[in-house]
């Protein structure tokens, strides 16, 4: 396997773009895809860095030795989008049910509530197995929000959005027992504002 293979193996292996290397590395995006393409090679102060990253020897790096990979083929984890979906389905589900169900099933609090409970327990406890058990690279490292400070921002103005929503819809109706469903809304707008963001990151590394 040639260095430059070896490189574009070992980033993806690490689950980091080609910008983030750049930037553990204090070089450009461009140099880390010359290196890549096979155009250029790493400078010699360069290549002990990079096997610190990697976690590998400069022998590893530079003599055509394998190494142990796991192999990135970037499918899609289906099991894991379904398990996802459905969790949010079951949020859509308790939502709708626990606004109309008073009014056209002619339930009580006293039974409304505990069962949009249970559908919100049941659809926590689906996305929290999904995430421990099919966690991905990036999850793992916590670099999605991290390392973006536009993300980050875009999250924080939407909490600051959805807590003056939230109060002043509980003010005006002093439905409190009912608002907080807010907070669940203001959770799934955010993970689907991050999925968009580390789609837009998976297409610039291309």
């Amino acid at each position: 396997m040639k260095i430059n293979e070896k490189i574009y193996s070992l980033r993806k292996q690490a689950g980091l773009s080609q910008e983030e290397l750049a930037d553990k590395l204090n070089v450009s995006r461009q140099t880390v895809s010359k290196w890549e393409l096979g155009d250029s090679t790493p400078d010699f102060d360069k290549i002990v860095p990079l096997c610190n990253i990697f976690g590998i020897t400069t022998e590893e790096l530079l003599r055509d030795k394998k190494i142990d990979m796991e192999v990135d083929n970037n499918k899609p984890d289906v099991i894991k989008a379904a398990l996802i979906s459905i969790s949010v389905l079951l949020y859509f589900i308790g939502i709708v049910f626990i606004v109309f169900g008073e009014e056209y099933l002619n339930l009580s609090d006293g039974i409304l509530v505990p069962i949009f409970l249970f559908i919100c327990g049941l659809a926590t406890a689906t996305i929290v197995f999904t995430c421990m058990t099919r966690p991905s690279k990036k999850e793992k490292k916590e670099e999605i929000e991290n390392k973006n400070p536009v993300l980050k921002g875009i999250i924080s103005i939407v909490a600051l959005l959805t807590t003056c929503v939230y109060l002043l819809v509980s003010f005006t109706t002093m439905a409190w027992h009912i608002t907080w469903i807010i907070w669940v809304i203001f959770a799934l707008i955010v993970r689907i504002i991050e999925l968009i963001f580390v789609v837009r990151g998976d297409s610039n590394e291309e």
